[in-house]
């Protein structure tokens, strides 16, 4: 159960780190409140998640789901570069997560 919890909560981490991009420097009310929502079920979810989980695993798996979330957001929606380093350095940024998981 830790883990979906965490996974969640770093998907809701890309949700929010996407609504403070749209909120464009919190000028735009609804991205402003949906950025708030979100941070806060994402941090307590992930709280939660470290009852059972180490910190260090807990809070590394939590950036890198919202590391890589919000690299395919800004690609996807606000054309942001494209290219192989960058490509590369987010697959190494998965492997991380995976090695994370494969080693709890």
């Amino acid at each position: 159960m830790a883990w979906v919890l965490l996974t969640v909560a770093g998907l809701l981490e890309v949700v929010w780190a996407a609504a403070m991009k749209a909120s464009d420097g919190f000028t735009r009310v609804g991205p402003t409140i949906l950025m708030v929502v979100a941070m806060g079920i994402s941090i307590w979810m992930l709280a939660y998640a470290m009852r059972s989980l180490p910190l260090g695993t807990a809070y590394a798996v939590w950036v890198g789901i919202g590391a890589l979330g919000a690299f395919i957001v800004g690609i996807g929606f606000w054309n942001e570069p494209v290219n192989a380093l960058r490509i590369g350095s987010a697959a190494l940024i998965l492997l991380g997560i995976i090695g994370l998981k494969v080693s709890a």
